[in-house]
């Protein structure tokens, strides 16, 4: 919320892998740079856990449902696919950054001016490719909707993201689709704050989010058992009370 509100220009260059913190980190700023060493990708959803730092404020905002694609699969994005989609404002290859990165420092009033003339044609944006069928095939207001519109369709491209999201956590996909449609709902970005902390709060003592990192991160055994295990599992009780507000005076509040 500090780099999201800061009076200053905030620079990010996503020269690498830019994901989870990464995203947190890069996308509050004015002026975020992908290069053709940009690895972005929310991939929360796979651990139990939920596009957070602000993930809802800024996938909700994507073209089309270019942001509920990223929430619940988890895909990865390359630089040109970044500035294609709006998630970097400038391309600039990888080997030209230190040049850059010197001239600002060197006149930090033209900042804009620096990063455009050093910005470059990006190659060509693979996701854009697939954007009617993920504006198509996404477009379900839950879940069940989202997966059955998947299995109707006889394309690889449809099987192969259905196999992807039938391996996420059904309930972190469930609050992901909460969060992003409420989001745009939200008035400021200190609302968004205020929402990931309420459904943190909960969703980390979640089995889902022990049992995810256990799997993809400690074991490194790839076979979560998620709790609830299907769709279907997972209530509209059980989501609403995710979000639903924190006693008094445990609520998220901004930094003074």
């Amino acid at each position: 919320h500090q780099l999201f509100t800061y009076t200053k220009p905030v620079v990010a260059f996503m020269d690498g892998i830019t994901m989870g913190g990464g995203v947190g980190i890069s996308q509050p700023a004015a002026f975020r740079v992908a290069t053709e060493n940009t690895k972005f990708a929310m991939p929360e959803t796979g651990i139990g856990l939920f596009p957070d730092v602000g993930g809802g404020w800024y996938l909700s905002r994507l073209p089309g449902r270019i942001g509920q694609f990223l929430a619940l699969t988890g895909a990865r994005l390359d630089g040109a696919e970044c500035h294609a989609v709006g998630l970097a404002t400038h391309y600039i290859a990888s080997e030209n950054l230190a040049r850059v990165k010197a001239a600002i420092i060197d006149d930090p009033a033209y900042i804009q001016t620096i990063l455009d003339e050093a910005s470059q044609t990006p190659p060509e944006a693979r996701i854009l490719a697939n954007r009617e069928n993920i504006d198509r095939l996404f477009s379900g207001a839950t879940l069940e909707d989202i997966l059955a519109a998947l299995e109707a369709d006889d394309s690889e491209w449809a099987a192969k993201e259905l196999k992807t999201l039938r391996a996420k956590s059904p309930q972190s996909c469930k609050v992901a689709l909460r969060q992003l449609a409420d989001s745009l709902t939200l008035g400021s970005f200190a609302d968004e704050m205020r929402m990931e902390y309420r459904i943190g709060s909960r969703v980390l003592v979640s089995h889902d989010f022990a049992e995810g990192v256990r799997a993809v991160i400690v074991d490194k055994t790839g076979d979560p058992h998620w709790n609830p295990a299907t769709p279907e599992g997972v209530t509209d009780e059980q989501i609403e009370a995710i979000f639903t507000a924190l006693p008094e005076g445990e609520e998220w509040t901004p930094l003074n």
